[in-house]
């Protein structure tokens, strides 16, 4: 049986997707934050019916390519972050704060919570529907964790972390668990910062995912995803990335957590992976692929890192997949690293022992 595999949550637009990509693939650069009036501008008019049919074309080809479990693309966010908080109460995005962020990695203008933090209107559960008739495979739908969105905003109203936390952890549980009525049964938190700042993880940033995740239904696949951090720029050697430490750090306690599955990265950066051997009852998605390098890895050096991989996890709890989202990749650069992957994780189920 070969190893599943997964995307992890943006894949390269459409052309037509009426929202662009929060990476400018021409200019090589990440895109500054709008303001809600500019980007309510940008996508005003009759955009739903091309958003869905980019969302249903990106499922289709992952699909094709044979990916087990894939994901919306994020094709409606501009931010994977700021999409998701636009449908909470209590940020704005006409008040701007200069930030360095992701430990000098670098400098943005990002939007100021001035109220209360409380979940809007539903919105992730019509968009997990639109992904999943286009698919028999189950579709996995992302959101922000709290902590990640903690850094990617500035507090201008709570001035207390805790509060700020627990009312973000609250807000994203009523989306998540109206996903889950609607039958999604793979939903994925990303929580990067927690590679940064582990001790903020293990004093505060756990709880709260833990949080994000109460009263649940029997049956969810609950994922984690912990990256090191987008780059700045494709095929950029010297960004810099978490501690590699970190995830010896964190292991134990998230793999204590009420967590199914962990995503973090190996390509851009190889693991020791007796990492793996800290996982006793959890799932690891292992990123196999790198994201930020147009160099494409080969099925044969993606095997031999996933039978690496099995000397120190069993095969039934390895997920096969990219670091993080592709959104800062070609579309034909994408497919032949995601063909690659699927064709390596094909080879390592044929060849293990029955």
């Amino acid at each position: 049986m070969a190893l599943r595999t997964t995307t992890i949550g943006s894949y390269p637009k459409p052309d037509y997707a009426p929202i662009g990509n929060a990476f400018d693939l021409e200019h090589g650069s990440w895109s500054s934050t709008r303001s809600t009036d500019e980007f309510l501008k940008e996508s005003s008019g009759d955009t739903s019916a091309a958003l869905d049919r980019a969302v249903r074309e990106v499922v289709a080809e992952q699909t094709a390519i044979g990916i087990d479990v894939p994901t919306d693309g994020e094709i409606r966010r501009e931010n994977y972050i700021y999409h998701h908080c636009r449908h909470l109460t209590g940020f704005d995005f006409g008040v701007l704060t200069e930030q360095v962020m992701r430990d000098g990695g670098w400098i943005a203008d990002v939007p100021t919570v001035t109220g209360p933090i409380v979940a809007g209107p539903p919105f992730l559960a019509r968009d997990w529907r639109i992904a999943q008739a286009a698919t028999s495979h189950p579709v996995k739908m992302t959101v922000p964790g709290p902590l990640t969105i903690m850094a990617s905003t500035a507090d201008g109203f709570y001035g207390d972390e805790r509060r700020l936390g627990g009312d973000l952890a609250a807000a994203l549980n009523v989306e998540i668990r109206r996903l889950a009525a609607a039958g999604c049964r793979w939903i994925q938190v990303d929580e990067p910062v927690f590679a940064r700042e582990p001790e903020k993880a293990h004093g505060l940033g756990i709880e709260l995912l833990e949080r994000c995740f109460e009263g649940l239904p029997a049956g969810m696949n609950r994922v984690v995803h912990i990256c090191c951090g987008y780059p700045s720029g494709v095929d950029v050697d010297d960004y810099p990335k978490a501690d590699p430490e970190a995830y010896f750090l964190l292991a134990p306690d998230l793999d204590a957590a009420p967590f199914d599955a962990l995503s973090i990265e190996d390509a851009h950066r190889h693991n020791d992976l007796r990492l793996l051997e800290q996982f006793t009852q959890t799932t690891v998605i292992l990123g196999l692929v790198d994201i930020a390098r147009t160099r494409i890895e080969t099925v044969e050096q993606i095997r031999q890192r996933l039978e690496a991989a099995l000397d120190h996890i069993d095969e039934s709890r390895l997920i096969a997949a990219p670091d993080c989202g592709l959104t800062m990749l070609s579309r034909e650069i994408t497919r032949a690293k995601l063909a690659n992957l699927v064709a390596a994780a094909e080879s390592v189920g044929a060849a293990a022992p029955s």
